[in-house]
C-alpha cells in the first residue's frame, strides 16, 4: 500500500511538474512571437536526453540551417579532440610546425615557435589578436581583407603588456585571454594537415556521421579551406546533438564519439574571459543567477545571440538561434530569454 501511495504521489508530482514546465514554455512562445527578443528563429529545450520543447519562429522550420557564427569554434574544438583521440594531434603541438610553407614570418619572434594548439583553443596565444578591439592588428575584420588567413595569423606581432594590464603570469589560470578568430581559423588547415584529409570529410566521419548529422554546410576561406572560426550552418536539432554529446561525456546512443577525457578538458577552465565567465577549449563557462539560484552552464556562443547552453546540474540542453546579427548586445538579449523564461520553465535539478 505504501509503495502504491508513493508511486501515485510521484506520478502526481511528475504531472504537476510537466504542467508547470509546459505553462512556462507557453510563456517563451508568447514572448518570442511578440518580438520581445527581436528576431529569435528557434528555441529547443531538451532534458534527460529528450526534447521537451521545440518551436520555430521563421519560415525555415525544423529543416532550416542556422548560421551558428562563432559557435562554430566549439565544433572546431571537438574536431581537435577527435584528432587527439586518434593519436593524430597533440594539444601541446606547436602550430608553426604544421606551416613551414608560411615561413619566413613578418614580425619574427622566437616566442611564436612556442605557440601551441591549446593556446588557440583557449584564446590565449601571445599573438596581438583581439576581435573586441577595433584597432587590434589581429582583428578579424582585417583578416577578411586578405587571401591567406593562416599567414595573416602567423604574421601578427607578439602582444605587449603595459603596466596597467595583466600579464599571463598575473592572470587567472596563467593565461591572458583575448578573443581571436584568426587563431580558430588557423586550426582548420592545421587539423587537415594532421589528419591528412579535408576537414569537412574528417568532420563527417569523426563527429557528424556518428550523431546522424547529414546537412552540415561549411563556409570556405579564399584559399578554399573550411572556415573553422564561424559560419557553419547546422539545424537546431543538430546543434542540440552537439550540446547533448558533451553533456553525455562524449557518448551518443551508446557510442563514445569524443573521449570523456577530451570533454573533461574542454569544459575545464583554462582562462578567464569575463569577471563572471571562464573559458575552456572554445567553450564559455558561465554561471547565471536565476531567482536566487546559481545555474552553471557550458556554452557555444555566436554573434547575434546564437547560443547552445549545456546545463549539467539540470541535465538539460538549450538551443536559441536568431538573426539578431546587427542588434546591439544581442548575446545579452538571448541570456535574458534564457534566465528569465527558459530556465524557470525547466525547473529545479
Amino acid at each position: 500500500m505504501r509503495l502504491a501511495i508513493l508511486a501515485a504521489l510521484g506520478s502526481l508530482w511528475t504531472s504537476a511538474a510537466f504542467a508547470q514546465g509546459a505553462a512556462g514554455f507557453d510563456a517563451v512562445t508568447a514572448a518570442v512571437k511578440a518580438g520581445d527578443y527581436k528576431q529569435v528563429t528557434s528555441v529547443l529545450v531538451a532534458r534527460h536526453g529528450q526534447v521537451a520543447y521545440e518551436q520555430y519562429f521563421d519560415a525555415d522550420g525544423p529543416g532550416g540551417l542556422r548560421n551558428t557564427r562563432s559557435a562554430t569554434k566549439t565544433v572546431t574544438g571537438m574536431l581537435v579532440g577527435a584528432a587527439v583521440d586518434r593519436g593524430l594531434l597533440r594539444p601541446d603541438a606547436h602550430v608553426l610546425d604544421y606551416f613551414p610553407d608560411r615561413l619566413p614570418l613578418a614580425s619574427p619572434d622566437p616566442r611564436k615557435a612556442r605557440i601551441t594548439v591549446e593556446d588557440f583553443l583557449t584564446m590565449s596565444s601571445l599573438l596581438e589578436c583581439d576581435d573586441e578591439n577595433s584597432v587590434s592588428r589581429g582583428n578579424e575584420e582585417r583578416m577578411y581583407l586578405v587571401e591567406d588567413w593562416v599567414k595573416f595569423a602567423l604574421d601578427l606581432p607578439i602582444k605587449g603588456f603595459p603596466e596597467w594590464t595583466q600579464t599571463p603570469a598575473q592572470s587567472p589560470y596563467g593565461r591572458a585571454w583575448s578573443y581571436c578568430t584568426a587563431g580558430a581559423t588557423t586550426l582548420g588547415p592545421l587539423i587537415q594537415r594532421a589528419v591528412k584529409q579535408p576537414l569537412p570529410a574528417f568532420a563527417q566521419a569523426a563527429l557528424f556521421g556518428p550523431l546522424g548529422i547529414t546537412d552540415a554546410k561549411w563556409q570556405f576561406t579564399p584559399l578554399h579551406d573550411a572556415m573553422t572560426g564561424g559560419g557553419l550552418l547546422l539545424s537546431t536539432r543538430d546543434l542540440w546533438k552537439l550540446g547533448q554529446l558533451y553533456l553525455n561525456g562524449g557518448r551518443w546512443e551508446g557510442r563514445q564519439v569524443i573521449s570523456a577525457d577530451w570533454v573533461r578538458r574542454s569544459i575545464s577552465p583554462h582562462a578567464n574571459a569575463r569577471p563572471d565567465t571562464d573559458y575552456g577549449y572554445f567553450w564559455w563557462l558561465q554561471t547565471f543567477a536565476v531567482g536566487g539560484a546559481r545555474v552553471k552552464t557550458w556554452g557555444m556562443y555566436g554573434t547575434g545571440g546564437n547560443k547552445v547552453y549545456v546545463l549539467p546540474d539540470q541535465d538539460a540542453v538549450v538551443v536559441v538561434t536568431t538573426t539578431n546579427y546587427r542588434v546591439p548586445h544581442a548575446g545579452d538579449l538571448t541570456d535574458k530569454l534564457f534566465t528569465g523564461l527558459i530556465v524557470p520553465a525547466i525547473g529545479a535539478p
